[in-house]
């Protein structure tokens, strides 16, 4: 006489664990990109912002002479109530980076920053750019005399430039 066959699968309590490191392994899945998506926003939106400082100083040795652009949070546009006309063609929306959500930049630059006829920047200061999600604070600094920029990350000492490798 054949042996009953038992039927095949799991039993419930084998069926929960397996449901359940299934979702803790999705969970860890979900933080780790979570947090790579915040770090690529922060970076997106820093290098945007050096990318307008070097469209200014190629609009103002285009042009030949001296020009201005404003930051805000939409990006690089034509300064309010500057004497020096707008660098034409610098112009530059940030669409990706600091408008996403939880993007922020505070900065001390003047309303209008200005570059010379031969491509300097007149005028320095530090942009900070965080994001939500990201411990990381990113720090663009404008130094003076010669408006020399640098990428780097806010650190207790201030702008920190990134290590080399």
């Amino acid at each position: 006489m054949p042996k009953p066959c038992a039927a095949g699968g799991f039993t419930l309590p084998e069926a929960l664990l397996a449901a359940l490191l299934v979702g803790l392994l999705a969970l860890l899945g979900l933080g780790s990109a979570s947090r790579e998506l915040a770090l690529a926003r922060l970076e997106s939106a820093s290098r945007l912002v050096m990318l307008g400082l070097e469209r200014g100083r190629d609009a103002a040795l285009r042009q030949g002479r001296s020009c201005a652009l404003s930051l805000t949070a939409a990006g690089w546009q034509e300064p309010q109530g500057s004497s020096l006309p707008a660098c034409e063609g610098a112009a530059l929306a940030l669409g990706e980076g600091l408008r996403e959500p939880g993007v922020t930049l505070s900065h001390n630059l003047p309303q209008a920053v200005r570059f010379t006829s031969n491509g300097l920047v007149i005028d320095g200061g530090t942009v900070l750019i965080s994001t939500e999600g990201a411990e990381l604070v990113r720090c663009v600094v404008v130094a003076l005399p010669l408006g020399v920029t640098r990428l780097g990350r806010h650190g207790p000492g201030g702008c920190l430039p990134e290590a080399t490798r």
